[in-house]
């Protein structure tokens, strides 16, 4: 019984049964007055070790958002269980239109890589292409969901399924952003 239900467990949800588990999710955290979004997560950590003594947007209760931190260990061991256990070890392949893709700036993806070791290692950290993918876009990840008022998570699945408008506008942007950085940006930065 047990790997009959690893095996369905396993298989590709279809959209009407995982899009219905993930309505009512978010209805009974509305019902329930949370909003989902791991991006709220650093708040509280910075609330926990203390930041509210030196900044004031940090001094508030965190013990109301103990939820969503258990959410996100929930996350950790979820996906260490679903590794280690439920896992049939093949190797995640990228996309064969990405690997052409990257070929066409001179990069090559190995079968066994799920990022390409060319751009992707210690070597490179001390580049100019690495600072700008590692410190100026984790400034900006970082900066833009501050800015924006949540991460992708929490405007795509909380604020859509809460009909907040400035959501729609932030999912909309996020998308057309990661076009635009894809297809006119990218280019530039993998040939640095």
């Amino acid at each position: 019984m047990w790997s009959s239900f690893i095996e369905w467990i396993n298989q590709p949800w279809p959209w009407y049964v995982a899009g219905p588990l993930i309505a009512v999710v978010m209805l009974s955290l509305i019902l329930f007055g949370k909003t989902f979004g791991l991006s709220s997560n650093l708040r509280t950590m910075c609330s926990i070790l203390g930041g509210g003594k030196s900044c004031d947007y940090f001094d508030y209760d965190w013990k109301q958002q103990g939820w969503n931190l258990v959410f996100a260990l929930g996350l950790i061991i979820g996906g260490f269980i679903a590794h280690e256990f439920m896992s049939d070890n093949q190797l995640i392949q990228i996309a064969e239109t990405t690997a052409e893709k990257l070929a066409s700036y001179d990069i090559y993806v190995q079968a066994d890589e799920l990022l390409p070791s060319e751009v992707f290692n210690w070597s490179n950290v001390l580049s100019l292409q690495g600072f700008i993918f590692i410190v100026l876009g984790g400034f900006l990840v970082g900066f833009g969901t501050r800015y924006g008022g949540g991460c992708t998570s929490g405007h795509a699945i909380t604020g859509l399924s809460d009909l907040q408008k400035a959501s729609l506008l932030a999912t909309i942007s996020f998308f057309a952003g990661g076009l635009l950085i894809t297809h006119f940006v990218m280019p530039y930065l993998l040939n640095l």
